[in-house]
């Protein structure tokens, strides 16, 4: 058995103190559920089990309940390692336990669902909740990979005292919204009805209840967030967001063998050199990749333009990138780019 990292076993012993600490005091079990996806015979159903205060109730309140927090109060929870949980979907049913954060990632099969927005319940201790679960049908064709931060939020990453000051000491009702970017996800979301989206971010789970809020009240389309836990893994003492992003990509990639995805990031960080790789890796799960520009520089230079890439599997590797301000504009050169793919396809095909 592989040793655990000391970082990670101080960590389990600090939430541990305070576990037994809160528990004393009166606090109780809160199971916070969190928007699951699943297709024609599976599900995948998320979760995470924390000790709230007295009086507070057993299930996370929802996004129109919970109070206006700012960011770094969200950071402050008392996780429940090794707890078991009780879920249900359709005619699916299974046992898990909660990792050392407290969170429940677990697959469930033959649900027998049909595609759409359904409903999972989630009980612990007896204490049952419900989470959103959106099962995608196997006739679908096209979804959305939406990066969070710069992309939907402004963030300001690339400036790390900014984002500090956005991310932990603003209200969660002063983040502002990047234009355009709801309006683009619900318009193309019209062209292909019952097609997910996904948002996949290297922010921590502890802000999910802040950004479905957020998403929610500018208008964002529902879907699942795929998020990570900051701090400590068993094998380092810091986990790396560049490895969720490249490990979800795939799983998706897995999960819905028939899906092209346009991958929307921003130039602030590594999302343009994460999809660029992905395309390359699976250029048949990759429909088109759209980029929010941050400079003025950059700004500038607004454009759609191909991508292409050394022989993959000795076939040439091309991929239409879109880049822009601001959602408006990505929105105008993706339609234009999803509407010329059938051409090249055909045009390739002939050759």
């Amino acid at each position: 058995m592989a040793k655990v990292h000391p970082a990670a076993r101080a960590e389990d012993a600090v939430n541990a103190v305070v576990a037994r600490r809160l528990r004393k005091r009166g606090w109780q079990q809160q199971v916070m559920p969190f928007t699951g996806y699943g297709g024609a015979g599976f599900a995948r159903l998320l979760a995470r089990v924390v000790l709230a205060r007295d009086g507070q109730p057993a299930t996370a309140p929802t996004a129109a309940e919970a109070p206006i927090r700012r960011g770094f109060k969200v950071f402050f929870t008392a996780p429940l390692a090794a707890v078991e949980v009780q879920v249900r979907f359709g005619a699916a049913t299974a046992t898990a336990t909660t990792d050392r954060g407290g969170y429940l990632d677990v697959e469930l099969r033959d649900h027998g669902l049909t595609p759409g927005w359904h409903t999972a319940t989630i009980g612990v201790d007896g204490l049952d909740v419900e989470a959103p679960v959106q099962v995608i049908g196997d006739d679908i064709r096209f979804g959305i990979v939406s990066d969070v931060d710069d992309t939907c939020l402004v963030t300001a990453l690339p400036r790390p005292m900014i984002a500090a000051w956005n991310s932990f000491v603003l209200e969660e009702t002063a983040r502002k919204v990047v234009p355009g970017m709801p309006a683009m996800y619900r318009s193309l979301l019209a062209a292909h009805p019952g097609a997910p989206i996904v948002y996949l971010s290297t922010g921590a789970w502890n802000a999910q209840p802040i950004l479905t809020r957020f998403l929610r009240r500018h208008g964002f389309p529902s879907g699942p967030a795929l998020l990570t836990d900051w701090g400590p893994t068993d094998q380092s003492i810091f986990r790396s967001g560049q490895a969720h992003k490249r490990e979800s990509l795939r799983r998706l990639a897995r999960e819905f063998p028939h899906i092209r995805w346009l991958l929307v990031g921003d130039d602030g960080q590594h999302d343009p050199v994460l999809y660029e790789d992905f395309a390359v890796e699976r250029p048949d799960h990759v429909a088109c990749i759209a980029i929010r520009q941050l400079t003025a520089t950059h700004q500038l230079l607004s454009h759609g333009h191909p991508l292409v890439r050394d022989e993959l599997r000795g076939r040439p590797v091309r991929m239409m990138v879109c880049e822009g301000p601001d959602g408006f504009t990505l929105l105008r050169l993706v339609r234009r780019a999803l509407a010329e793919e059938p051409r090249e396809a055909r045009s390739q095909a002939d050759a």
